[in-house]
Order: C-alpha cells, then sequence, then structure tokens
C-alpha cells in the first residue's frame, strides 16, 4: 500500500489489491463448491448429506474466521501509521486465539452434533453422510483458522497476489482428494459425500504449511520475523482482537447463518428440494465472493487511509468498491437469466432436482443486487474499526425481517420453498439501505476531523 492522490491511482491500486483476492476467495470457495458439485455426482442423497453439513459448518468458520479478521484493520492501520514494530506481537497473537477457538468449536462440535441432526428428521442416509462429512472436516480446522490469521496478515500489507498463488496451488490437491475419495479411485474406498470432507481437511494442512515457509522466507513478510520471537499470551491483546474481531465474526455469522437456518428448514420439504435449494446457494455463494472480495479490499485500503488519518482518500475509496461491486452485479445478473439451464445442469443429472434447480437460480438475481451494495459497505466500516452498529444492523435485517417473512411466504402462501428465498433477499435489501447510512454518518464524522474542515451547525 501507498498513498495515492488521484482516483486514477486510487483506482490502480484498489484493482490490485482486489483482483488477487477474488481470485483466492472464489478458490477457498471453489472447494466447498467441489465438494458439493462432485457429490452430486454421486448420489442426491449424498448431495443433500454434503448440503446439510456445509449448512452447519460454514456459519461456524465464517463467524469465527471473522473474529480473526480482526487482525486485517489492526495490521492495515499500524503500516499505515509506520508502526511497524508492533505488527508481529499482533499476528502471534491471533495465532493463539485461533487455537483456542479451534478447542472450543471441536468440544461443542462433539456434543451437539448428533442431537441437531438427529432433531432433524432427515434420511438416514442424507445423516450419516452429513455427520461423517463434518468429522472428516474437523481434523482440517486447526490449519484452516491458523491460515486465516496468516492471510489476514499477507493481506494488510496488500500483497494479495501471494495468497492468490497459493490457494490456486491447494486447488489441484483439493480436487484430487475429491476424486480419490469420493469415488474410490486409487484403492482408496468409495466413501461418497464423506470422502469430500476428509479432501478439504488435506487440503487446508496444505496451505497451512506453504503459508507459513511464505512468511518465514520471503519479503516484505520476513522482515517482520513473525516467528523469531514467541510472545506469551496477552489477554488484553486478546481483548483488542474479541473487542473489534467478535462483532464482525457475529455480523457474518447472522448473514450466513440465516441461509443455512433456510437449508435446516428446508428438511420439512424431501430430498429433491434439499438438493436443488443447496445446489443453488452453492452457485450464488460463488458469485457472492466478488461482493466479498471488495468488502476485504476496502477494509485493507480503509483502515490504511484512516490510520494515516487521511479521511477523504478513506472515502474515495468506499465510492471506488461500491460502484466496481454493482457493475459486476448487473454482469452476475446477465450470466443468471443466459445461462440458467446450463448452470443447473453442471449440478445434476436429475431431471427433478434440474428443474428445481433452474427456479431458484432466477431467484439468486435479488442476493446479487443487494450483495453488491451490503458487503462493501461492511467491509468500509470495518477499515474504520466501525463494527458494533453493524451488528445490530445485521441481526435486525438478516433475523428480525428476512428469516420470519420468508418463513410466512413459504408456510402459509404459494410461494413454498421459494418463500425462503424472497425473504432472504428482502432482509439483505433491507441490509443494504442500513449500512448505507451508517457509512455516509461516519464518514461526516471523520470528516470533520480534517484539518481545516468545519461542518455547519444550524
Amino acid at each position: 500500500m501507498f498513498e495515492t492522490k488521484t482516483t486514477g491511482q486510487k483506482l490502480r491500486q484498489f484493482i490490485y489489491i482486489l483482483f488477487p483476492i477474488v481470485i483466492t476467495q472464489v478458490g477457498l470457495y471453489s472447494m466447498n463448491f467441489f465438494d458439493t458439485l462432485m457429490s452430486g455426482q454421486a448420489s442426491p442423497e449424498d448431495l443433500a448429506g454434503v448440503a446439510i453439513g456445509s449448512s452447519l459448518w460454514v456459519p461456524v468458520f465464517t463467524g469465527l474466521s471473522g473474529v480473526l479478521m480482526a487482525l486485517t484493520p489492526i495490521v492495515s492501520q499500524l503500516v499505515g501509521a509506520n508502526q511497524k514494530g508492533k505488527v508481529p506481537f499482533s499476528v502471534l497473537q491471533a495465532l493463539y486465539l485461533s487455537f483456542f477457538l479451534t478447542i472450543v468449536v471441536m468440544t461443542v462440535g462433539f456434543v451437539i452434533l448428533s442431537p441437531i441432526l438427529d432433531g432433524m428428521n432427515l434420511n438416514q442416509k442424507v445423516e450419516t453422510v452429513a455427520f461423517h462429512y463434518l468429522a472428516g472436516l474437523s481434523f482440517g480446522m486447526l490449519p484452516l483458522f491458523m491460515y486465516t490469521v496468516l492471510r489476514c496478515f499477507i493481506d494488510a500489507l496488500g500483497a494479495t497476489r501471494t495468497t492468490m498463488v497459493i490457494t490456486l496451488l491447494s486447488l489441484p490437491i483439493n480436487v484430487l482428494f475429491n476424486y480419490v475419495l469420493i469415488f474410490g479411485k486409487f484403492g482408496f474406498p468409495k466413501l461418497g459425500g464423506i470422502g469430500a470432507g476428509y479432501a478439504s481437511a488435506i487440503t487446508y494442512w496444505f496451505i497451512l504449511i506453504v503459508a507459513i515457509l511464505v512468511v518465514i522466507r520471503h519479503e516484505p513478510f520476513s522482515l517482520y520475523r513473525i516467528f523469531r520471537k514467541w510472545y506469551p499470551i496477552s489477554f488484553s491483546a486478546w481483548k483488542e482482537l474479541l473487542i473489534i474481531g467478535v462483532p464482525i465474526g457475529f455480523a457474518i455469522f447472522f448473514e450466513v447463518s440465516i441461509f443455512a437456518a433456510v437449508t435446516l428448514l428446508m428438511s420439512q420439504f424431501n430430498t429433491t428440494t434439499i438438493a436443488a435449494h443447496q445446489a443453488a446457494i452453492n452457485f450464488a455463494s460463488m458469485l457472492y465472493m466478488v461482493p466479498l472480495s471488495i468488502s476485504m479490499a476496502l477494509t485493507i485500503a480503509v483502515g490504511f487511509e484512516v490510520g494515516a488519518k487521511r479521511y477523504k482518500d478513506a472515502k474515495q475509496y468506499s465510492t471506488l468498491g461500491i460502484l466496481i461491486a454493482i457493475l459486476i452485479s448487473l454482469l452476475s445478473t446477465a450470466i443468471l437469466i443466459l445461462f440458467n439451464e446450463t448452470i443447473a445442469g453442471i449440478y445434476t443429472n436429475d431431471q427433478h432436482v434440474l428443474e428445481l434447480l433452474s427456479h431458484f437460480l432466477l431467484y439468486a438475481i435479488f442476493f446479487q443486487l443487494s450483495d453488491a451494495v451490503a458487503a462493501p459497505i461492511q467491509g468500509a466500516l470495518r477499515g474504520y474499526k466501525d463494527v458494533n452498529i453493524t451488528l445490530i444492523m445485521a441481526l435486525i435485517s438478516y433475523w428480525v425481517v428476512g428469516l420470519p417473512l420468508g418463513y410466512i411466504l413459504a408456510k402459509y402462501s404459494s410461494f413454498g420453498p421459494f418463500g425462503y428465498w424472497i425473504g432472504l433477499s428482502s432482509g439483505l435489501l433491507c441490509g443494504a439501505i442500513t449500512l448505507y447510512v451508517r457509512l455516509r454518518h461516519l464518514q461526516l464524522k471523520f470528516q470533520s476531523r480534517t484539518p481545516g474542515h468545519h461542518i455547519p451547525t444550524s
């Protein structure tokens, strides 16, 4: 990251940061994408089992990753303020915290996973696949959380191409082990959807090892000497991470978990509906990686400018990010309309699943438009370290507006399962509007701190 003077320079630097993040996010999500896609080729039951397992895991992972993402604005503001000597301490404390969070999640999961699945009244094979998919995935939980920390450190320095390369190296590993373990190749047992969980765990260990080697051996990361001195655990540092990270994590959790909640509520419908719904969510989530990446890039850029007290530049980056997201969402909408049946055919050969999936994908259009505004604004707000109000807005938008409306439409109207998607879209739209109002308020507040600027009173 470096100081920019013109809009053109900002656009070039932002795209330089953004493009590798998009590739990285799509790459990371491709693991879940290939899990779902390849499991669907095994059987509808395997697809539904992985769908249920993913719906339980993804909110937990994204929520806790959100907690660890507090490291990004902390490091970017330290670098912007030229306090680089404090960076290694912050990174190590985040690594310690990631280990602690892993222990907590595995302990809680061991206790509650079986009762949750038993209470869903699933087809027996679907329940078995879901349970053992998550069991396999749990072996990769620790490296995934630790990699998230190292990735936040790398990205905060603006070196987003590095994490892009690491992710691209990991994709063939994931696809290979999916192929081997799901379909029983090269003498390995045929595990179906269960094999996808173990394949992901193996991949997570791979990307952690590569990330550690990069941080130790390659500049500019090696200049920080992250692993040269092992600081003792500092609960005050954990407190700073948690004060910023917990609201980020819960805000992400509220958004992601509402999709998981809908998938769980879909269990009242048949296996075909569950499979079609999850496949549509899977593709819509792949498209969401773009606004999410813009959000992450904005956290880096805005955090850097706020750390240097260049508040006007921070505002300009926010505007650029939102406009880029809107333009790309229009492209995503065109893709969903023009290639609807082709996309559906990627996931399944089952005609009944195919027909339902095509309809679900059309409702996903409304997700793209709302996310194009909401996600970038959340990233900009994190750059300011403004996270508490965002948490409250996410809770209200998704769980007070979106889910109840979806439930009513699904239960008491002719929309059936599609009613949940209408409710989700409404919640996302509500969130986009309220977040925009918050960002404008914050920009005016920081603008008043600029030397020579005066807010007129009346």
